[in-house]
């Protein structure tokens, strides 16, 4: 063993450990300790709640009381809406309801001219403005993964980039058969529902005033605003910035045609193009087309006689799907939604139910902590 050895095991700093009596250096234990601080030694100062039956009973009642009133005020809000719900399906045997079985059997072609059809009803009760105009699709699964994800944000964002090459996401709809870059691409932007809607108001006469609705403003703010952009027209054209794309199969026409500029956008910024690409949770749902609240119809929409005239392009019997218009009013909570009244109810029940349980099991056993 060498002097230096010797003379470091003398000192302390080294072990024999191991066969042989080999020396391992030991380590410094000031170097090892934490830092004297609050955090690392655990002295940090904490709170513990002792639940006792004062404390739970009382929240798990007040609870309940507020959730209990908060769902009667959302369900007695959501039954005073009124709605009139019109289907327009035209499945075989409901001729009664619209002419539309025509268009229904025609829409099954992809190269068909496009076919109106009407639905003549009447609104039993004044409609107070603003009144909203959705259109309903059942069995339609949006929820479908590889649907939902089949479309290219950084595209729908107007990048330049990404307009000519589209994610891997969007096949079969990424390119056409000449290989040309779909804009916009995915299965979502492709399905976009195109069923259009005129609404009139029948006169005495016998005459039809058609009513002013406004497609402006039917989409979230931040959808229209910052998610959704067209590309940088080039030349003041937008019609060049989409130049070497192509339009999606079961589109009539590009793009930048999409819509109008005063009315409810152009593109990628048409906003009956933003609410379809926010897809639903459930297979049978509703969108916003448009409001009545401007003309001589800015404050109610009065009973009596209407006729919706439809341009008919959407076929759904091919999936046993359906189609309806609804014609609804808005409250304080927006428009009609049963489920979060429910919801609300049954939360509070359950609270007050689960207090009652727990007030009657204390008085029934608290002698036994009296013993204790």
């Amino acid at each position: 063993m060498k002097k230096e050895e010797l003379s470091a095991m003398a000192s302390g700093s080294y072990n024999l450990s191991g066969r042989g009596g080999i020396a391992v250096p030991e380590s410094d234990p000031a170097q090892n300790r934490p830092d004297n601080t609050a955090f690392t030694q655990q002295r940090l100062p904490a709170w513990q709640p002792l639940l006792s039956a004062g404390t739970v009973l009382p929240l798990f009642l007040v609870l309940g009381t507020a959730f209990l009133a908060i769902g009667l005020g959302l369900h007695f809000s959501s039954e005073n809406i009124q709605e009139l719900e019109l289907d327009y399906t035209g499945a075989p045997g409901s001729e009664g309801i619209s002419n539309c079985s025509r268009c229904a059997n025609l829409s099954a072609h992809p190269a068909h001219s496009p076919c109106v059809c009407g639905i003549r009803f009447v609104l039993p009760v004044d409609f107070p403005a603003p009144v909203c105009l959705y259109y309903q699709l059942s069995n339609y699964y949006q929820n479908n993964r590889r649907y939902s994800v089949s479309r290219d944000n950084e595209q729908l964002n107007g990048d330049a980039w990404a307009l000519r090459n589209p994610i891997t996401e969007c096949e079969p709809y990424q390119k056409n058969g000449s290989g040309t870059p779909i804009a916009p691409c995915g299965s979502i932007a492709n399905s976009l529902f195109n069923d259009t809607f005129v609404l009139y108001r029948s006169l005495s006469d016998g005459t039809l005033d058609p009513i002013d609705m406004d497609k402006r403003g039917i989409s979230w703010w931040t959808d229209t605003n910052v998610m959704f952009r067209n590309p940088e027209p080039v030349n003041k054209s937008l019609a060049l910035a989409f130049k070497g794309t192509a339009k999606p199969p079961s589109w009539p026409y590009p793009a930048y045609k999409l819509g109008n500029v005063n009315t409810s956008g152009v593109g990628f910024v048409n906003e009956h193009f933003v609410v379809w690409m926010r897809t639903a949770a459930l297979p049978t749902f509703r969108k916003l087309y448009s409001r009545i609240r401007r003309g001589n119809f800015s404050t109610v929409l009065p009973r009596g006689t209407y006729y919706l005239n439809i341009t008919y392009n959407y076929p759904v019997l091919s999936f046993n799907g359906s189609k309806k218009v609804i014609l609804s009013t808005l409250s304080w909570m927006g428009g009609k939604n049963s489920f979060l009244g429910i919801t609300y109810l049954v939360c509070g029940a359950l609270c007050i139910i689960t207090g009652v349980v727990m007030l009657v099991v204390h008085f029934k056993f608290r002698h036994l902590n009296e013993e204790d």
